[in-house]
């Protein structure tokens, strides 16, 4: 997952923990940290979720890049898991949604919004996407 905001990556994992307990959320908290990790798999993800706009903690820390950093590296490799995109810059995500569904990603795109969304609408959206994706496999 790429995701910056502590408070949204907590509640990813509460809802996991809830109802997949055995399931692990790998989090990386900029493009360049997302890109290595994916770089050297050792498993293929069962689900690959990409925010767009990323902040730094501090004025100090180093530029994190964006969504749509990984969604350009990720176009250039085979598409292995099925993946979604959650973020409120509405242009940014339709772009990553684009360029993956072009180089053959199964993609999807939801709008964080409301306070419940990731319970509510997240949650149900990435199991329908792995269960799809397992039946094709």
């Amino acid at each position: 997952m790429l995701e910056d905001d502590l408070d949204r990556i907590s509640r990813f994992r509460a809802v996991l923990a809830l109802h997949h307990p055995a399931a692990t959320l790998d989090v990386h908290r900029t493009a360049p940290e997302f890109i290595d990790a994916y770089s050297c798999l050792g498993r293929v993800p069962d689900l690959i979720c990409l925010d767009h706009d990323l902040f730094t903690d501090s004025p100090d820390d180093p530029d994190p890049g964006d969504g749509r950093d990984v969604s350009a590296f990720l176009v250039t490799r085979k598409p292995i898991a099925p993946a979604v995109i959650h973020s409120t810059n509405a242009a940014a995500a339709d772009s990553m949604l684009y360029s993956m569904r072009d180089a053959g990603w199964d993609v999807d795109r939801i709008a964080p919004l409301g306070e419940d969304w990731i319970e509510s609408y997240w949650f149900p959206t990435a199991c329908e996407m792995v269960a799809a994706h397992d039946g094709r496999h």
